[in-house]
């Protein structure tokens, strides 16, 4: 479904993606550990084409990306974000809209469905992450987990072939982080492409089938998530983990 294929990107002389590749199967929930500053983030805004790289390509399905600026990609670049969602660590929802009509404006502006029924499927994808009594509440009337809530029924509301989490609980306090994690784990019951940054080792062991830890711009290990959490082969992988185990 994803893959990733020697993806080289440059922030000036630093480079900060350095060859990395990996794959995620159809309907598989991936995690993307290790420690900070690795590139985690970085990859998975490649893969969305927020971030031009150098070298390499990603492909989502039979849509191929290369290297190079937006402007030179062409029709593969929307092709691209049309079939891949985005949640970022902050919520980035329109504060001046209703969280009906955030969820509802993609559908709406980027597809351009009819008012009505884009409206009614905000309402079932609402009701889906527990917030249907929210809909005509402001963003800022809202918890930071219920605004995230709100951000991954919007990013659902496109229909993706494929949902990527940066960090999705990372500004949250832990009821709010397992509000979250239970939505997360419910879209993996049901089937959802995920690829996910996460600190949450419980999540990364218990919901996700593949891990893929990164160190310096690439990724070194990739394996089961039991597996790669028990016996761990890379020695960054062993170091990470032995901090971060009990996360």
């Amino acid at each position: 479904m994803i893959t990733v294929s020697g993806v080289v990107k440059y922030h000036g002389e630093l480079r900060v993606l350095d060859g990395a590749s990996l794959e995620v199967g159809h309907g598989e929930v991936a995690a993307l550990i290790g420690p900070s500053g690795s590139g985690k983030s970085t990859l998975l805004r490649c893969v969305n084409a927020l971030e031009p790289f150098d070298e390499g390509e990603v492909r989502v399905g039979d849509t191929r990306l290369g290297p190079g600026p937006a402007r030179d990609r062409g029709p593969a670049l929307q092709q691209l974000r049309g079939r891949v969602g985005m949640v970022f660590q902050q919520f980035n929802l329109f504060p001046h809209m209703s969280v009906l009509e955030n969820v509802a404006a993609g559908p709406r502006f980027a597809q351009a469905r009819p008012r009505a029924e884009a409206e009614a499927e905000a309402e079932r994808l609402l009701a889906r992450v527990g917030l249907a009594d929210k809909k005509c509440a402001r963003p800022d009337q809202l918890s930071g987990g219920q605004q995230q809530r709100v951000a991954i029924a919007r990013a659902l509301a496109v229909h993706p072939a494929a949902l990527l989490f940066d960090e999705p609980t990372s500004a949250l306090d832990p009821h709010s982080t397992a509000e979250v994690l239970d939505v997360m784990t419910d879209l993996a019951a049901g089937g959802m492409t995920m690829l996910v940054v996460t600190h949450v080792m419980r999540f990364a062991r218990t919901v996700a089938r593949t891990v893929h830890v990164m160190h310096a711009g690439r990724v070194v290990e990739s394996g089961p998530a039991r597996e790669l959490f028990e016996q761990p082969r890379h020695e960054t992988t062993r170091a990470f983990l032995a901090e971060n185990r009990f996360d």
